[in-house]
């Protein structure tokens, strides 16, 4: 697997890393035993990063890392903060982040998190100075060794990437969702600062195994937050209406590589951003965790099929997404 560094922290992760909130919470139920072999098999195939927040499954998903990376320092696993508390600006205060940072270490078994990120805070907090004070803090007190944040919007990533203290960008970035390469990915790559691409397969949409007679249980996302209803639609299905979601797939898939899954070219797609450092699809079992890191044993895409995605981007999805986030 290729390795990308995150300048400003001073490391190297496998460019195909681990979404991790699978193994906590909202996508149906997965059980220790099943979340343990799905992080070794991701282990076992080159992943280096893990990416996880004290949210998912309310600390589950930190507490089955922790117990999994303890004989592991060759990973480095990045949490988020923020999202368990009322989402107003006057939240975000240090003693608000020690408290947070002390919680994620305890469930993660570690003194000092790697990565912590804001994790999607309302939109002032990323102008807000006091807040940037108090997590340059953090790292002076040796809770982290450096902090990132994780946005739903282009310009919350901009302002972001403009303090020099920040690491790294988590942000959607997929086949659906282009407008980050517009200006947030060249920003990104000037500064230094790490790019991490989540939700990279629209919440399975880009795996190619729906269609319109898919169901998901009553405790997964992609049925209760279709449209918003509990956290921001964008983190569903990328934002993008169901229907219009499987007519893109549909003619994207004529352009899948010979041997290789519908997936494994939407993560090929994302690979071949070059200032993409890391990106994070999810895995509920060993297969799929083991089938996502195989991507990166692709060949880049030729340009043809790049610009056969643009297309169907401006066309179907486009209109319902790009001026949103």
């Amino acid at each position: 697997m290729d390795n990308r560094s995150f300048r400003r922290m001073g490391r190297t992760v496998g460019v195909i890393g681990l979404g991790a909130w699978q193994l906590g919470a909202d996508w149906g139920e997965v059980s220790e035993a099943d979340a343990h072999a799905t992080l070794q098999a991701a282990v076992d195939s080159g992943v280096t990063f893990i990416d996880t927040a004290d949210v998912y499954g309310d600390g589950r998903s930190e507490q089955i890392i922790g117990s999994f990376i303890k004989d592991k320092p060759q990973l480095t696993v990045a949490t988020k903060m923020g999202r368990r508390v009322a989402q107003e600006p006057g939240n975000y205060t240090l003693d608000n982040f020690r408290a947070w940072t002390d919680r994620s270490r305890a469930n993660l078994g570690v003194d000092t998190l790697d990565l912590v990120q804001l994790h999607c805070p309302p939109t002032p907090v990323f102008s807000t100075d006091a807040v940037y004070d108090a997590l340059d803090t953090l790292v002076e007190e040796k809770r982290i060794k450096a902090y990132g944040v994780s946005v739903e919007k282009v310009d919350e990533a901009l302002a972001a990437i403009a303090r020099p203290g920040t690491a790294s960008v988590q942000i959607i970035l997929n086949a659906f969702r282009l407008k980050p390469l517009e200006r947030v990915l060249p920003a990104a790559a000037e500064a230094g600062v790490g790019i991490i691409a989540r939700v990279p397969l629209a919440s399975g949409l880009l795996s190619g195994k729906y269609d319109s007679h898919t169901t998901f249980a009553e405790n997964d996302h992609r049925n209760y937050n279709r449209h918003g209803e509990a956290f921001d639609v964008g983190e569903t299905f990328s934002g993008v209406d169901f229907a219009t979601g499987l007519e893109a797939v549909s003619r994207l898939r004529p352009l899948v590589p010979a041997g290789a899954t519908m997936a494994q070219f939407a993560l090929r797609w994302i690979i071949d951003q070059p200032a993409v450092t890391v990106v994070i699809p999810g895995a509920r079992n060993p297969a799929q965790a083991r089938a996502n890191a195989a991507a990166g044993d692709l060949a880049p895409l030729p340009p043809e099929t790049h610009e056969a995605v643009t297309a169907v981007y401006d066309e179907l999805i486009r209109p319902q997404v790009h001026d949103r986030w």
